[in-house]
Protein backbone atom coordinates (compact mmCIF):
# COMPACT_ATOMS: atom_id res chain seq x y z
CA UNK A 1 0.00 0.00 0.00
CA UNK A 2 1.08 3.18 -1.15
CA UNK A 3 2.19 5.19 2.29
CA UNK A 4 1.76 9.12 0.45
CA UNK A 5 1.14 10.70 -2.69
CA UNK A 6 -1.92 10.24 -4.45
CA UNK A 7 -4.19 7.15 -3.23
CA UNK A 8 -6.36 7.31 -6.39
CA UNK A 9 -5.06 4.34 -8.60
CA UNK A 10 -6.01 5.95 -11.91
CA UNK A 11 -4.45 8.90 -11.28
CA UNK A 12 -1.56 7.63 -10.03
CA UNK A 13 -0.90 5.16 -12.90
CA UNK A 14 -1.65 8.05 -15.59
CA UNK A 15 1.02 10.16 -13.96
CA UNK A 16 3.44 7.25 -13.63
CA UNK A 17 3.48 6.65 -17.48
CA UNK A 18 4.00 9.85 -18.46
CA UNK A 19 6.40 11.64 -20.18
CA UNK A 20 8.10 15.42 -20.94
CA UNK A 21 5.09 17.07 -23.11
CA UNK A 22 2.35 14.44 -22.36
CA UNK A 23 -0.85 15.93 -20.75
CA UNK A 24 -3.23 15.63 -18.70
CA UNK A 25 -6.78 17.39 -17.78
CA UNK A 26 -8.38 18.16 -14.65
CA UNK A 27 -12.03 19.62 -15.45
CA UNK A 28 -15.21 20.56 -13.75
CA UNK A 29 -18.29 18.59 -13.65
CA UNK A 30 -19.31 20.01 -17.07
CA UNK A 31 -16.46 19.69 -19.52
CA UNK A 32 -17.24 17.18 -22.17
CA UNK A 33 -14.66 14.41 -22.14
CA UNK A 34 -13.95 12.68 -25.28
CA UNK A 35 -14.77 9.09 -26.13
CA UNK A 36 -11.07 8.38 -27.38
CA UNK A 37 -9.85 10.16 -23.75
CA UNK A 38 -9.94 8.02 -20.50
CA UNK A 39 -12.16 9.62 -18.22
CA UNK A 40 -11.08 9.32 -14.43
CA UNK A 41 -14.22 10.56 -12.67
CA UNK A 42 -13.71 11.67 -9.03
CA UNK A 43 -17.56 13.94 -8.91
CA UNK A 44 -19.07 12.75 -6.05
CA UNK A 45 -21.77 15.53 -6.00
CA UNK A 46 -22.41 19.20 -6.99
CA UNK A 47 -19.08 20.85 -5.66
CA UNK A 48 -17.05 18.04 -4.43
CA UNK A 49 -14.28 16.97 -4.80
CA UNK A 50 -13.35 20.82 -5.69
CA UNK A 51 -11.24 21.60 -9.09
CA UNK A 52 -8.44 22.76 -6.62
CA UNK A 53 -8.37 20.37 -4.54
CA UNK A 54 -7.72 18.05 -7.22
CA UNK A 55 -4.90 20.47 -8.69
CA UNK A 56 -3.15 20.99 -5.92
CA UNK A 57 -2.80 17.05 -5.30
CA UNK A 58 -2.19 16.32 -8.75
CA UNK A 59 0.84 19.42 -8.86
CA UNK A 60 2.46 17.85 -5.72
CA UNK A 61 2.91 14.53 -7.28
CA UNK A 62 3.63 15.67 -10.90
CA UNK A 63 6.30 17.68 -12.29
CA UNK A 64 4.85 20.33 -14.47
CA UNK A 65 6.10 22.56 -17.42
CA UNK A 66 3.19 24.37 -18.55
CA UNK A 67 -0.48 24.81 -17.99
CA UNK A 68 -3.22 25.71 -20.13
CA UNK A 69 -6.28 27.63 -19.44
CA UNK A 70 -9.48 29.22 -21.24
CA UNK A 71 -9.29 32.81 -21.74
CA UNK A 72 -12.48 33.07 -20.32
CA UNK A 73 -11.38 32.21 -16.90
CA UNK A 74 -9.79 35.68 -16.62
CA UNK A 75 -13.53 37.51 -17.03
CA UNK A 76 -15.98 34.61 -16.16
CA UNK A 77 -13.95 32.88 -12.87
CA UNK A 78 -11.08 35.17 -11.61
CA UNK A 79 -11.33 33.95 -8.67
CA UNK A 80 -10.51 30.68 -9.46
CA UNK A 81 -7.47 32.03 -11.91
CA UNK A 82 -5.90 33.84 -8.73
CA UNK A 83 -5.86 30.34 -7.17
CA UNK A 84 -4.65 28.43 -9.90
CA UNK A 85 -1.79 31.23 -10.16
CA UNK A 86 -1.09 31.61 -6.15
CA UNK A 87 -0.36 27.25 -5.96
CA UNK A 88 1.76 26.82 -9.38
CA UNK A 89 2.44 30.88 -10.72
CA UNK A 90 6.00 30.76 -9.14
CA UNK A 91 7.37 27.47 -10.11
CA UNK A 92 8.84 28.90 -13.21
CA UNK A 93 5.53 26.82 -15.22
CA UNK A 94 4.60 28.74 -18.90
CA UNK A 95 0.54 29.54 -19.01
CA UNK A 96 -0.82 29.12 -22.11
CA UNK A 97 -4.59 30.98 -21.93
CA UNK A 98 -7.03 29.66 -25.48
CA UNK A 99 -10.77 29.57 -25.93
CA UNK A 100 -12.64 27.59 -24.10
CA UNK A 101 -13.57 25.60 -27.45
CA UNK A 102 -9.65 25.13 -27.94
CA UNK A 103 -9.36 23.81 -24.31
CA UNK A 104 -11.65 21.22 -25.42
CA UNK A 105 -10.35 20.13 -28.31
CA UNK A 106 -7.30 19.74 -26.40
CA UNK A 107 -8.58 17.17 -24.33
CA UNK A 108 -8.85 14.83 -27.12
CA UNK A 109 -4.42 14.49 -26.81
CA UNK A 110 -4.41 14.16 -22.80
CA UNK A 111 -3.57 11.27 -21.79
CA UNK A 112 -6.83 11.12 -19.24
CA UNK A 113 -9.10 14.06 -18.07
CA UNK A 114 -10.09 13.94 -14.60
CA UNK A 115 -13.42 14.45 -14.01
CA UNK A 116 -13.91 17.30 -10.42
CA UNK A 117 -17.57 17.86 -8.48
CA UNK A 118 -16.60 21.52 -9.51
CA UNK A 119 -19.22 23.61 -10.87
CA UNK A 120 -17.71 27.25 -11.19
CA UNK A 121 -17.35 28.23 -14.98
CA UNK A 122 -14.34 27.85 -16.82
CA UNK A 123 -12.46 25.50 -14.26
CA UNK A 124 -10.48 23.36 -16.11
CA UNK A 125 -7.05 23.27 -16.73
CA UNK A 126 -4.43 20.47 -18.95
CA UNK A 127 -1.21 20.01 -17.10
CA UNK A 128 1.92 18.91 -19.69
CA UNK A 129 4.60 17.04 -17.82
CA UNK A 130 8.19 18.55 -17.43
CA UNK A 131 11.05 16.58 -17.28
CA UNK A 132 12.27 15.01 -13.71
CA UNK A 133 16.06 15.41 -14.57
Amino acid sequence: MKKNGILNSDISRVLSYMGHTDRICIGDCGLPIPDETERIDLALRFGEPAFMEVLKEVAGDMKIEKIILAEEMKEKNPAQLQAVKALLGDNGIETEFVPHTELKRLTKECKAVIRTGETTPYSNIILQSGCIF
